[in-house]
């Protein structure tokens, strides 16, 4: 069963297309077709029709022309218009005229001659253009000369240019000053308010034939359905048509708000789109807090958030938080002092009693310095050393003694990567702490660097020069 024999309707209401039989005029309406039928016949020669999209300004057109028809030769011209010989070519052919060749002037000429002879048969020529908001600055120009031709007493042409606020616009530039000081009427068009909503329903409904006891709409549907379409009446009708079809889907009589509601939802493509492409509840969550806790580690990570959050959610996460926990391990005293202890031969690490620094082994930021302590300690041999670290001989020994000379070969801003070494390990190495200041420096300073467990053997990372030489540790000269 369809919506029309559910509701015992013998036509659609809530057509698309307007039909002068339900023409429902409002008040703001009425008051526009009259201000257009005065201004045709008074001879004002350019009329202006300004009103938002649906509004129902084709409608009030059409009824114009069913007005005037006895007593005026209408030309509408709802085609795409783009230059003044497009606008004398369609003028032309809306008055019967089969050759349309010639240049601008030759048509011009003729369309006045043309003009003339309707004018001497007592009928007016009435030109309608709709859409007129986008007719470009030219062609608006030819309006105005179309505007010129006349009698010593009255116009040969009639122009209605109808269209969207942006006309008014259009019109009121300072380059269209003399075609704005030519229009005599400006009409508009209103919203309906709540009460001509009603009216507006019902009225169509009647024409449809509804003829039941009792209203098909609820008063509680007919306050959304004003809400929800802004008292635009092609709103209107879209509501309403989709409405019918959802209460006799549901055999529902009266149609109440519910149904009204349903409806705007369908047709609210934000809505829609939230309905039917929004992940489940779960999964908002943990995006919600995988997208919080990258943003507060580092920029980089804030800018691959949306990423991270659709496809690698868990594992960016708990690795996050495992790099705040190792670097606050690192920030801690009791941490270092061990780092330190285990630090490879040639590194001066920090203990209770005075230590010598052996020449030619200080850090990459800085020269070699040298030092005198009160009580001098023995030094520990190399090959000692090595055994003590848990090394395997001459084989190790030779691989310190290789990395030393690399890193002493290496500019002060530069460290390259020795087997096994960690970010976290040489930032400990080079600057004696691992703050998350540091660590943002070299972030900075390494594009590339996008996992911090993850440096290869031999790769070059940029350092804080600066930073080296304020926060390495010294020996007192």
């Amino acid at each position: 069963m369809t919506a029309l024999e559910f509701y015992e309707l013998k036509e659609q209401p809530f057509g698309v297309t307007p039909d002068a039989r339900y023409l429902f005029l409002t008040s703001s309406q009425n008051d526009a077709l009259s201000s257009l039928i005065y201004g045709i016949e008074s001879g004002c020669g350019l009329v202006a029709l300004i009103a938002r999209p649906g509004l129902g300004k084709t409608t009030l057109l059409y009824q114009t022309q069913n007005i005037l028809r006895e007593r005026a030769r209408l030309v509408f011209l709802f085609q795409t218009i783009s230059t003044p010989l497009d606008l004398l070519r369609a003028l032309l052919s809306g008055l019967g005229v089969l050759d349309l060749r010639g240049n601008l002037v030759e048509m011009q000429i003729r369309l006045k001659e043309l003009l003339a002879h309707q004018y001497r048969a007592g009928r007016r020529v009435v030109l309608v253009i709709d859409e007129a908001q986008n007719l470009e600055e030219p062609v608006l120009e030819l309006v105005r000369m179309l505007s010129n031709f006349e009698t010593s007493s009255d116009k040969l042409i009639q122009i209605i240019l109808a269209g969207q606020p942006q006309l008014g616009d259009n019109i009121g530039s300072p380059e269209l000053l003399q075609l704005r000081q030519r229009f005599s009427i400006f009409a508009r068009l209103q919203p309906l308010t709540a009460e001509e909503t009603t009216q507006y329903v019902t009225h169509r409904l009647r024409v449809a034939g509804y003829g039941g006891d009792r209203p098909l709409f609820t008063k509680d549907a007919f306050e959304l359905i004003t809400q929800g379409s802004e008292g635009i009446p092609r709103n209107i009708n879209n509501l309403c048509f989709n409405a019918l079809s959802l209460g006799c889907a549901l055999k529902q009589m009266p149609i109440d708000r519910d149904t009204v509601r349903r409806v705007m939802a369908d047709l609210d493509p934000v809505q829609m789109r939230q309905k039917f492409f929004r992940p489940p509840p779960q999964q908002q969550e943990e995006q919600r807090v995988i997208t919080v806790k990258a943003t507060a580690v580092h920029p980089r990570a804030r800018r691959a958030a949306p990423v991270a959050a659709g496809w690698l959610p868990k594992a960016r996460f708990a690795f996050v938080a495992v790099l705040v926990v190792v670097a606050a391990m690192f920030m801690g005293r009791e941490w270092l002092g061990r780092s330190e202890a285990a630090q490879p031969a040639g590194v001066v690490a920090a203990a209770p009693t005075p230590a010598v620094s052996e020449p030619g082994l200080a850090l990459a930021s800085e020269p070699p310095v040298s030092a005198t302590v009160d009580t001098p300690a023995p030094l520990v041999p190399e090959p000692q050393k090595a055994a003590v670290d848990g090394g395997a001989g001459p084989a190790t020994e030779g691989a310190v003694q290789a990395e030393r000379s690399a890193e002493l070969r290496m500019p002060p801003d530069l460290v390259l990567v020795a087997p096994g070494q960690t970010l976290l390990g040489i930032c400990a190495k080079k600057f004696g702490s691992c703050s998350a200041q540091i660590l943002q420096q070299i972030y900075d300073l390494n594009p590339s660097l996008s996992d911090i467990d993850h440096i290869e053997t031999g790769q070059k990372l940029k350092i804080p020069v600066l930073a080296a030489q304020s926060i390495a540790p010294r020996t007192t000269p």
